[in-house]
């Protein structure tokens, strides 16, 4: 049986706003990057056009909606389920595309084989987002 969490570490974990400051630490850096994106349009096109996707001028855009809505709905308490998919998948997609360490040699191969990795971490986070949230609205029904 595992030990007990100290009784700080629970005080944290219970206080009602630890789930909400863990959301938005997770989605904060595709809210803050789709909100820079679509202030800078033509960076964001170039993002695009940068690692291959066309027409790059549609996956910025789509990147943008992507982006705002899946943390909003994260954020929400909504639809959990699919801003975390959402934003899991996209993760998944642009560190395959961003981050293909297994095309790659030396020291670009290292950097890109770590970024790769913390965007799976990334992923197994979005994937528990999910659970918990469903998890706590099955309890709330019951």
């Amino acid at each position: 049986m595992p030990a007990p969490a100290p009784a700080f570490v629970r005080a944290i974990l219970g206080w009602p706003p630890t789930t909400h400051i863990a959301r938005l630490l997770l989605v904060s850096a595709y809210l803050v990057g789709g909100i820079a994106k679509l202030a800078d349009w033509p960076g964001a096109i170039a993002e695009q056009a940068h690692f291959g996707m066309s027409p790059p001028a549609l996956w910025a855009a789509f990147t943008i909606a992507l982006e705002i809505a899946g943390p909003l709905l994260v954020l929400s308490g909504r639809w959990v389920w699919l801003g975390a998919g959402m934003l899991g998948g996209f993760t998944l997609l642009a560190a395959s595309i961003a981050n293909a360490f297994w095309t790659m040699h030396g020291p670009e191969r290292f950097a890109a084989t770590n970024a790769f990795f913390e965007h799976l971490g990334l992923v197994g986070g979005f994937a528990l987002v999910a659970v918990l949230a469903d998890r706590s609205r099955h309890q709330g029904a019951d």
